[in-house]
């Protein structure tokens, strides 16, 4: 699904008829397991909660004894996937369980192509003390390549999932770089759709006249930017702020994130391939790890 300033200005809805939520089964990946479903019941989605076994970390194991650690992994998956099924949590809603082996992000990709998924949903888990927050490499890994929207969960997230849910509050961070527009339509149409508070925020590391009346010019032009990444309709259901703010990226878009009561911040996400989960202190990796909601992130 690619969603367009054109689409947008059409009329065109954000799909989410298909989800796919990655799970090891983890407790970080029973809280976007729970986001799906709330999702789910929002948008009458299809789910498909998917495993994926990996033996990247055994390259040098013999095979018989590589088969019989898929054949447990199998069973320990289907096990976990009978426990949520009688926990009750997807009455009324279309599920598919899919267990499959490779590596990773290849194997995730196959999935997205074959079910043709909307949106993929993973969470992401805490590693040592907060100076230290990391988000898991795998999530990472998903984000960074995905053709496809991403919504991370991040450990900082706020509560639990609602039952159903209803993004209120979205904040849309943009430095303007390739894929501006694709990130804020869909942040856009989400907005819409929810009738959400919507604000589109710009954080300049630094400008080069700090004057009052430089920063006022910078302020305007930014504004004047942020505009234009919005169609031209007749009717706005959400209500658009712009705001453009000096500061340190990350710290910026978390502040605002926590004072503007976000429910769910919309930003791109530079692709990375190879080392993607191996470079530390990412800006997508901080924004993830220390957010109070979910983040939802464009492929840039």
């Amino acid at each position: 699904m690619v969603m367009t300033g054109a689409a947008v200005i059409q009329g065109t809805k954000v799909s989410l008829a298909k989800l796919l939520v990655a799970t090891d089964f983890s407790p970080a990946s029973d809280r976007a397991l729970e986001y799906g479903i709330s999702l789910a019941r929002r948008y009458n989605s299809q789910i498909y909660l998917t495993h994926v076994i990996t033996l990247d970390a055994y390259p040098m194991v013999a095979p018989e004894l590589a088969a019989e650690t898929e054949a447990k992994q199998r069973r320990e998956a289907s096990e976990r996937f009978e426990e949520i099924e009688k926990s009750g949590r997807f009455y009324g809603l279309r599920r598919e369980t899919v267990i499959a082996e490779g590596s990773l992000w290849p194997t995730i990709e196959n999935l997205v192509r074959k079910y043709e998924i909307d949106l993929v949903i993973v969470g992401t888990h805490r590693l040592g003390t907060v100076e230290k927050l990391v988000i898991g490499s795998n999530a990472e890994q998903i984000f960074r390549q995905a053709r496809i929207p991403v919504l991370t969960v991040g450990p900082a997230a706020k509560g639990e999932a609602p039952y159903e849910v209803e993004f209120r509050n979205i904040l849309f961070a943009t430095d303007f770089g390739p894929g501006a527009e694709r990130e804020a339509a869909y942040a856009f149409s989400i907005a819409q759709e929810h009738r959400a508070r919507l604000t589109l925020l710009n954080v300049a590391p630094y400008v080069e006249d700090y004057s009052e009346e430089a920063v006022t010019r910078k302020r305007e032009a930014v504004t004047k930017q942020l505009r234009e990444l919005l169609p031209t309709i007749p009717e706005f259901y959400c209500s658009p702020e712009y705001v453009m703010v000096i500061g340190e990226p990350v710290e910026e878009i978390l502040r605002w994130a926590k004072a503007k009561h976000a429910d769910l911040i919309v930003m791109g996400a530079k692709s990375r391939k190879g080392l993607a989960g191996h470079i530390p202190h990412t800006k997508a990796q901080r924004i993830i790890g220390a957010a109070p909601c979910p983040v939802l992130t464009l492929k840039s």
